[in-house]
């Protein structure tokens, strides 16, 4: 699917994404034109899926992140879906991943303050639907945060 040359262009892209095109084109050895339209093939098989600005949350006054692994009563025959629609209505939550094995569900939930996740934690998460058991892993230390893949 993809040759070398769009392995060299993503490799600097993804190392660089806010650069200019013409430093991704020398970077890469291609001509302008040639990384305009491979960066376009790449975007048409859905290999790129656009840019997005990163947001450092603890910049902004969230201190504490904890990831919650919910197990569902799969007896309800919708459990997953309404948990899920009713997780995504959290603001809170930034990522809701499922699984399948003994956990169902993982959060990844954003608080203040101590105080504001204990308060979010009993007020909205515990009272989301279809919870048979939940346990709450609290975020220590990012040691490793990529998204670059080894091309």
């Amino acid at each position: 699917m993809l040759d070398d040359t769009d392995r060299r262009i993503l490799r600097y892209y993804q190392a660089a994404p806010d650069g200019g095109m013409a430093e991704l084109a020398e970077q890469a050895g291609v001509t302008g034109s040639t990384l305009a339209r491979r960066l376009e093939r790449l975007r048409e098989k859905g290999v790129l899926r656009g840019l997005r600005g990163v947001i450092h949350w603890p910049a902004l006054g969230w201190e504490v992140e904890v990831s919650l692994r919910v197990t569902l009563d799969k007896t309800q025959p919708r459990a997953f879906d309404e948990f899920i629609a009713a997780a995504r209505e959290v603001p809170e939550v930034l990522e809701i991943q499922t699984f399948l094995g003994q956990t169902d569900v993982r959060l990844a939930v954003i608080a203040r303050d101590m105080g504001h996740y204990q308060q979010l934690y009993r007020e909205r998460l515990l009272s989301l639907p279809h919870i048979s058991d939940i346990e709450a892993l609290m975020h220590v230390a990012r040691v490793k945060d990529t998204e670059a893949l080894p091309l």
